[in-house]
């Protein structure tokens, strides 16, 4: 049996994904208002549970079963160009799911309970039957509320021995998993051409580039503005100033991008996307000193 090399499992597990579900577990810690220094241990162990755990499984089940779309659109890829042999690419997603689960038992019960979620959800995205990533209403919800609810609620949990946040946390939480469809839409525009040819009826197939980049702006706007009139109803007036200041900076990139999607969903990615996770760890911060009842 040919064996995968080291440097292809680390490519197929792609490190650079991992910072999405780590910032959202980062902005969960944030906002529990459990001191970090006491509990930094813990907080370390679910950081490598959300990014080199959970995120790196998703993205090597996500791999093997588009390894037939990657081969029109990515050749390179690890799998579609053999440096992943045979089922390789199968066995990593399941090795790393246990691992996952080994990992979120030891830090209590709704850690468990939010890892088993995300797990389901990465293999209901990726694989049949369900196969959620051929509708690109489903598919890309599912991997916002794994990468950013989900994410956000475990960071949480973890500082609070395991229990379940406040419901300020959960709505934040939720409402910026809403807000992540838009950024994985912005994924989809590089594939347009393998999922038209492959049947995956992602936004951009659709809707065609435009009506989903409108989609995609929208996705991403209107929660902050839900989060903006929050901060403000729960007295944190300098939060909310600059999660809008952030949200009117997104203003300028996204009128740049709806000129030419295709063309500048990666520009869009690389400078817009920041913006909104920056505007995540403000209404962290925010909600950390809120009192009981808020």
């Amino acid at each position: 049996m040919a064996y995968p090399a080291p440097s292809a499992v680390l490519e197929l597990l792609k490190p650079i994904t991992w910072f999405p579900p780590m910032w959202a577990f980062a902005c969960g810690v944030v906002s529990s208002g459990v001191p970090l220094i006491a509990n930094a241990p813990v907080a370390l162990l679910g950081i490598v549970l959300a990014g080199p755990l959970v995120c790196a499984m998703s993205q090597a089940i996500n791999d093997w079963h588009d390894r037939e779309v990657d081969a029109i659109n990515e050749p390179h890829r690890p799998i579609p160009s053999g440096r992943i042999p045979g089922r390789w690419g199968l066995y990593i997603a399941a090795l790393w799911s246990v691992l996952s689960l080994a990992v979120a038992s030891l830090l209590g019960s709704w850690v468990l309970i939010a890892t088993c979620l995300g797990l389901f959800l990465a293999w209901a995205y990726s694989a049949p039957p369900l196969r959620l990533k051929r509708n690109g209403w489903l598919g890309n919800a599912a991997c916002g509320f794994s990468y950013e609810g989900l994410a956000w609620v475990t960071g949480a949990a973890v500082m609070l021995g395991g229990a379940l946040p406040p419901a300020p946390v959960l709505l934040l939480a939720l409402l910026y998993s809403l807000g992540a469809h838009g950024i994985m839409t912005l994924n989809d525009f590089k594939a347009m051409e393998g999922d038209r040819q492959m049947g995956i009826r992602s936004l951009p197939v659709l809707l065609g580039a435009p009506g989903a980049a409108k989609i995609a702006c929208l996705a991403m706007a209107l929660p902050q503005v839900v989060v903006i009139a929050l901060l403000l109803h729960w007295q944190r007036p300098v939060q909310a100033a600059i999660v809008a200041a952030l949200l009117a900076a997104q203003g300028v990139l996204m009128a740049r991008f709806l000129r030419d999607p295709v063309g500048k969903a990666l520009f869009y990615s690389g400078f817009g996307v920041p913006l909104f996770v920056f505007g995540m760890m403000a209404a962290a911060v925010a909600v950390r000193s809120l009192p009981a009842g808020f």
